[in-house]
Order: structure tokens, then sequence, then C-alpha cells
């Protein structure tokens, strides 16, 4: 175990429960999220991302539940390796954890925080729930964090609700009470989701800035593969519960060696290239997560196909370095994207 990972993820399967159905989400899902680092998880919409996220948070909806794997938080402390997967989303210890080692940006900030409470009183909240510390210390260190998050005229803005926040500003306001304990680990869930690309350029600059000066590990979860060559430092691309591609941002998006990965690059237009480049949807749609295929999950919308694809999901391939594929014909799909 490399010292810096932070938290371990291993075969982890989280299945959720309807009218006797099960969703398989997750379906051994395996990451190791590391200090000073950004791993982006990036795929389509339902592919398994935010339930990735909720399970390591143990805030999954009911009627779902963690049905096999490990989840592991490395401390670094005498608390030694805490196994997640196994306590209670409503225990003590869960409660430590989620905020002050553990901390998640949600999708929409105006849903995430409370409309009736000024964006200070809510911090505070926070700060006071995990550390023994005067609401007049807290309020000082309010206003420095929301400085340091951009805010301007702090001293004002600590007094108001979330409805006088623009979305960028609440989203940073957001960023500021995920980092008012100083976590290990930032969660991040699409956060620029419906901001102008001005604001969603400092608010992933803004991250880059908790990275670097706090060591602070972070997960984002994206589906633009814009963001991830800006920002990460690895990458884990995921299909219908499946990481079927990971490794360093240089592995993954210079040498993709997964049809679905090339396949969401090609999808891309590329700035500078004009209005008549080749853009290259992926065909077809993600299938009913009740009535999946056999084999490779992708094998419907696949071109690389096989017969041998639909019988088993293909084992894992480490390739150069870090760089891990699941697909039967890689080779193939390598020599294609040269």
């Amino acid at each position: 175990m490399s010292d810096n990972v932070v938290i371990s993820v291993r075969n982890l399967k989280t299945y959720f429960y309807t009218n006797e159905r099960c969703n398989k989400a997750l379906n051994g899902v395996s990451m190791d999220i590391k200090s000073g680092k950004t791993l982006c998880i990036v795929g389509e919409s339902g592919c398994g991302k935010s339930v990735t996220a909720t399970s390591i948070m143990q805030l999954l909806p009911k009627l779902s539940r963690i049905e096999e794997g490990e989840i592991i938080y490395h401390s670094g402390d005498e608390r030694g390796d805490i196994p997640i997967h196994k306590l209670d989303r409503n225990s003590k210890e869960m409660r430590e954890l989620r905020g002050k080692d553990i901390a998640m940006i949600f999708q929409d900030p105006m849903t995430a925080l409370n409309p009736v409470y000024t964006i200070g009183w809510q911090i505070t909240e926070m700060m006071q729930a995990h550390e023994k510390i005067s609401k007049k210390d807290a309020r000082h260190s309010i206003l420095q964090l929301l400085k340091d998050m951009g805010i301007p005229v702090p001293h004002k803005r600590i007094d108001q609700y979330p409805h006088e926040f623009s979305g960028g500003m609440r989203q940073r306001a957001m960023i500021a009470m995920a980092m008012s304990c100083k976590p290990k680990v930032l969660i991040a869930d699409e956060p620029t989701t419906a901001l102008d690309v001005t604001i969603q350029a400092q608010i992933f600059e803004l991250m880059n800035h908790l990275k670097k000066n706090y060591n602070t590990a972070i997960m984002l979860i994206t589906h633009d593969m814009g963001v991830v060559s800006e920002l990460a430092d690895d990458v884990a691309v995921m299909y219908m519960g499946n990481i079927i591609e990971s490794g360093t941002a240089e592995e993954v998006l210079e040498h993709p060696s997964h049809p679905y990965t090339q396949g969401l690059l090609k999808s891309i237009p590329v700035l500078g290239k004009g209005s008549n480049q080749d853009i290259q949807p992926i065909k077809g749609s993600t299938p009913d997560p009740y009535n999946r295929p056999s084999g490779c999950q992708f094998a419907p919308r696949c071109e690389f196909a096989t017969e041998g694809c639909t019988k088993a999901m293909p084992d894992e391939v480490m390739l150069d370095g870090t760089h891990m594929v699941r697909c039967r014909r890689y080779q193939e799909v390598s020599k294609d994207d040269k």
C-alpha cells in the first residue's frame, strides 16, 4: 500500500432493490484515492459515479446497500485503518469521519444549503460539530476561509442567505464549508453543473489550490473529458457499474485502450479545429440496469465486439505502469487509435 493512499476501495458492490428487482449499480469497483492528487471518475450518466461517492460517504438511500467489498480509510493517526463499509451511516464514528476527515461537495449547492440559515451560521455549525471552537473564533476562521475561496467582501457575505449568492458563489460557499475542518479527502460530485465556463474555470482553479496548499486528496466526478484533461492526476473510466479503464491521466488520455474511452474522447469537439471537425458520438444507449446484457456491458455498442465478448466480463489487464483495461481486444483498439 502506497504511503499517500488515503482511501482504498476494493471489489465494491452496491445494489439497489425495488419491487423484487435488483440494480447492481456497482459491480466490483476498485480504486485508490491519494493525498495531493485528483482522481477523476468519468462516464455517462447512470454509470455509477455518484453511487461510488455516496457509498464512501455512507449516504446511500433506503433500499440500497453495500453487498460486498471494502472501503478503507487510512487515517494516518492512532485510529489506524477504518473499515467504512462496516460502519452504520448514523453511527458516531461515521458522523465524525463525515465532514471532519472526508467532505463532499454536491451537484446543486442551492439544494445542499439550508435556505433559512445564513452561510456563516451553516459553516459555524459544521465546525462546532467536529471541533472545540467558540463562535467568535469560528467566525474569524470562516471570514478567512471565505476570502481564500475568492468570495468578495466576506464580512458582509458571511451574514447573507444562500438565495443572495450567485450560483458560482454558492458553490464557493459549499467548498468553504467542506474545507472548514481541513478534511484529508474532498469528494466533488460534478461541482460545476449549470455554471458558466468562466465560473467553472474559477472553481477548478480553486480546487487545484486546495490540492497544492492543503495536500487534499480529491475525487472529482465528471462526464466532461475536457475537465479530466485539465485537472486529473489519475483517471477511472466507469461504465455500467464497472471501472473499464484506469491509470494516470497521461496513460488513459494519450493511449486509450478501451473502445468506450476512445468513444468519449472522439465525441468532444476540439478547440481550433473549426466547425467541420468529425465529431463521433457513441452509438446506441446504455442498457436497462435491470436487464443487463451478458458478458461485457459495452459489447452491444462496441464495433470491436465478438461472440466471446458477450459470454463473460473480461478480466483486468495491466498495461504499462498503472494503466489497466478490461477489454478482450485492447490490442486492436490501441492500434486503431494510432
